[in-house]
């Protein structure tokens, strides 16, 4: 043997046997391992197949070539225990398929078994070192064949692995066909559902018609015992028709007997009512075609003036009383007393209804076809528009309101006697000699002239007058209250509000009765006057002057017509004013007239009052034409 190994064996001993001396053989370098970085993971197949991680070549221990019995120093290139040991730990703590080997022999000391070699003994320590060394590789054969074992433990299960994957992608495939499978029954699940509710439904549906059923079973049960009683009252209802139709035809029988009285009373109505306004028109006639009232304005105090006096028995006699100083101072004051008489006298106390109560007749003949003219006569502030129009109160509505409601009132109970009238109003004024449509409703620069136009059958109408259809009372009053802002009006000493002309309303009547073939036509004419005045006393300068010349002007021509017409002269001035000539036919001509004097009681007023009460005899006095019908 030579003596190069040796040395280079003994250097391998002795750092051993160094290593060896200090104590502890083996476990610092177990400590040493534990230290070392951690293994490479495992491969992810071995995940799939038991949820374990085998032990694969990235934890395995270095493999070691079997020893050569070449010499101590070839040997010393084996791996170390605590390497071998670390390998076969981790490898059984991951539940890899190996084998338990038996636990490593305690290294053989020398002869003495547990003592020390003496460092002289280098054949001892050689002896020592083969036998671990003898162990080393023995150990290194165990490891061998474990990574033989692991090895086939990991080609088994990458198979199966490999195995289970094709499962798993079949299983995909299978999934996949389940799940369009899926969808596709969705579909049909939902139609399931659908049916399943309209089954339900219809179920619902057949216990409704079947509860139904049974009620209209129980209902035909009832309407057949109805059926059953009322056939038994229909053969009574047959036998009691059976006698109602003879009575019927005895009724029929009756019927047309009662309609040819009926026809009959109808005639005799008509014959009556043609009598009525016949013996209508004679009491008319007798009380004069012209008539006048008297009506005396209260006080505005109260109370009734000492030089007015009224009888309390006669309503047709008023005296005017005056108390004359003697003018040489010795013979005693004389009293002087003015008596008139006309038609009806109204004292102070007289309501409106009273007064009208007594044109009420007169305004009955405009609708059986006569012209019917009412005027207001007397100085300013007498009343005249009060009594005309009135208030704005159903109590105190005046002649013009209180004539048209009757008119309206009378005309349709005559409705039920076949009679269809049309009434069309008019309001007109004359001031300053002019003529002024108090219906005009245009600019006032564009106001159209007017001229009074007499025809050839002696009608009297105004050129470019509005004329307004009216078919109630409403309308009327409507009218009226238009004209009465557009009539012209002023303040004076003797009164606030003075009427500075005259104002002149016209209702057209026209009647037709059809079943009879007669027609009549009217006019109902209302004028109220504007007040005669004295210059003294209005004070009137500028244009209430010019009023008042024109006012008294046409009164006075109308006293002139008067005069004429009572000495029933041959000629009769009436187109010496606008006033007497639109006032033609009713002073005149085929018309019944009322006259209206209003008289003042204030003491100062004695001279205007007398005045009034003169002109109102001559009216009174005179005797025109007896006024006919228009009919045809």
């Amino acid at each position: 043997m030579s003596r190069l190994p040796v040395s280079a064996s003994k250097r391998v001993l002795l750092t051993s046997s160094s290593s060896s001396d200090n104590g502890q053989d083996f476990p610092p370098a177990q400590k040493k391992i534990r230290k070392d970085p951690e293994p490479v993971r495992p491969h992810a197949a071995a995940t799939v197949i038991s949820g374990r991680r085998p032990a694969v070549a990235a934890t395995r221990a270095p493999i070691s070539r079997p020893v050569r019995g070449m010499g101590a120093a070839t040997v010393a290139v084996g791996p170390s225990r605590g390497v071998l040991k670390q390998s076969i730990a981790s490898t059984a703590a991951k539940g890899g398929n190996v084998k338990p080997t038996a636990a490593p022999t305690a290294p053989k000391t020398g002869a003495g078994g547990g003592s020390k070699r003496h460092a002289w003994d280098f054949k001892g320590k050689v002896s020592d070192m083969e036998g671990k060394i003898r162990n080393y590789q023995t150990k290194v054969k165990t490891t061998n064949q474990e990574n033989e074992e692991l090895r086939s433990t990991m080609v088994q299960t990458q198979s199966r692995v490999s195995e289970m994957e094709k499962k798993l992608e079949k299983q995909k495939r299978q999934i996949s066909e389940y799940e369009a499978e899926l969808q596709a029954l969705s579909g049909v699940r939902d139609e399931l559902e659908m049916v399943s509710s309209d089954k339900c439904t219809l179920e619902k549906e057949l216990s409704s018609l079947e509860s139904k059923y049974k009620v209209m079973e129980t209902l035909r049960n009832s309407q057949e015992t109805e059926l059953q009683t009322l056939k038994m009252k229909l053969s009574v209802q047959e036998s009691t028709m059976a006698r109602l139709q003879a009575a019927l035809r005895d009724s029929e029988e009756e019927v047309r007997s009662l309609k040819d009285t009926v026809v009959q009373q109808k005639d005799e109505l008509h014959a009556g009512e043609m009598e009525r306004r016949q013996l209508h028109n004679a009491i008319q006639e007798l009380k004069g075609n012209i008539r006048v009232f008297c009506r005396v304005r209260p006080l505005v105090e109260g109370g009734l003036s000492n030089h007015i006096q009224l009888s309390a028995s006669d309503n047709k006699t008023l005296t005017l009383a005056k108390t004359e100083e003697s003018h040489t101072g010795k013979a005693a004051d004389t009293h002087k007393n003015y008596n008139f008489s006309f038609d009806r006298v109204f004292g102070p106390q007289s309501l409106q209804q009273e007064v009208f109560e007594e044109i009420s007749l007169l305004v009955q003949s405009a609708l059986d076809g006569y012209n019917v003219c009412c005027f207001a006569y007397g100085q300013t502030g007498s009343g005249k528009t009060y009594t005309m129009e009135g208030g704005e109160y159903d109590e105190s509505r005046g002649v013009i309101p209180r004539a048209v409601k009757q008119i309206f009132k009378a005309a349709e109970k005559l409705g039920a006697q076949g009679w269809e009238f049309t009434f069309t109003a008019s309001f007109v004024e004359i001031y300053n000699e002019g003529l002024r449509d108090l219906l005009y409703s245009g600019k006032a620069s564009k106001r159209p002239e007017h001229e009074i136009r007499k025809s050839a059958n002696n009608e009297v109408t105004i050129t470019n007058l509005t004329y307004q259809r009216v078919c109630n009372e409403d309308q009327v009053l409507h009218l009226i209250m238009l004209a009465n802002q557009n009539r012209s009006t002023a303040q004076t000493s003797q009164n606030d509000r003075s009427s500075r002309s005259h104002s002149v309303f016209q209702l057209d009547i026209e009647g037709v009765n059809v079943g009879r073939d007669v027609k009549c036509k009217s006019t109902l004419c209302m004028v109220d006057l504007a007040g005669s005045e004295r210059m003294l006393k209005s004070q009137s300068q500028g244009e209430r002057f010019k009023e008042m010349t024109a006012i008294n002007g046409s009164l006075s021509n109308l006293g002139i017509v008067i005069t004429a017409l009572a000495n029933k002269e041959s000629y009769v001035p009436y187109r010496n004013s606008k006033l007497t000539y639109l006032l033609q036919g009713c002073l005149g001509g085929n018309s019944k007239t009322l006259m209206f004097v209003n008289i003042a009681p204030e003491t100062d007023s004695f001279g205007e009052t007398l005045n009034s009460l003169r002109f109102a005899s001559k009216v009174n006095d005179c005797v025109i034409g007896t006024a006919s019908a228009n009919r045809k």
